[in-house]
């Protein structure tokens, strides 16, 4: 199982929020590449970047801070935040993105999933998962979907996607643990598909926790956990591996 650090970018600042609301921010830096080098010294070979900007409003507002950990960085990185058509698709992988992350338009256009799959191939795109108490929340998780997750998840696969990025609102930056019912509920209805998990992920039981659900679950995303210094990154990649 790979563990996949995360930087959130909100006004050009490396930032978290508490179950992804715009009011309870905290800021833990300016310099997304140190932070990301930070990483890299500890041991990561993955990166999840989020457009915090671009998930709230369509519209990229940090690209050329990915661009920049892109360049100096040997780890790999997904991003996601406003990939809501073609074309920011196609700036994020020119940036130096390894891979997408499309959340609100996959719910919104399943048509256009299966375009970018088939256009940019299946490793460069994975949907992104958001949901509370079961149904799918889209546009930075402000505004809920006709969705529950294993619906929304069965669908994306038949349009070619092979990797969901599964995301438990209620306990992401609340240090509670992944939400295992709903991860294995998801991994179910999506047997050809790779679930990166996040959200509550505080200690080394909480990772070994996610190996219970076998290999449906390929990777974890940690945040605020890191940030604040309840888990080490490396201790985090002893558990995973």
């Amino acid at each position: 199982m790979h563990i996949y650090p995360a930087i959130d970018l909100r006004g050009g600042k490396v930032v978290r929020l508490e179950q992804g609301r715009p009011d309870a921010e905290t800021t833990y830096g300016t310099d997304p590449v140190a932070v990301a080098a930070s990483f890299a010294a500890a041991g990561a070979k993955y990166l999840h970047m989020v457009d915090l900007d671009g998930a709230f409003t369509g519209n990229f507002k940090n690209l050329e801070l990915v661009a920049a950990v892109a360049r100096s960085s040997p780890l790999f990185i997904e991003l996601g935040g406003g990939m809501r058509n073609e074309e920011a698709i196609t700036r994020a992988l020119e940036a130096g993105v390894d891979r997408v992350v499309i959340g609100t338009r996959a719910c919104e256009s399943l048509p256009f999933v299966r375009t970018v799959v088939e256009k940019f191939g299946a490793d460069k795109i994975a949907v992104g998962i958001d949901a509370k108490d079961g149904i799918v929340s889209t546009k930075g998780w402000t505004a809920p979907s006709q969705w529950t997750a294993p619906d929304l998840g069965r669908a994306v696969q038949e349009q070619g996607v092979r990797t969901i990025i599964y995301t438990d609102i209620a306990t992401d930056g609340m240090f509670t643990g992944p939400n295992l019912n709903s991860l294995r509920e998801l991994s179910e209805a999506v047997p050809k598909v790779k679930i990166i998990a996040s959200g509550g992920v505080a200690n080394i039981e909480h990772i070994q926790s996610l190996r219970t659900l076998g290999d449906a679950v390929e990777g974890v995303i940690i945040g605020k956990a890191l940030y604040d210094g309840k888990l080490t990154l490396s201790d985090a990649l002893r558990a995973a591996a």
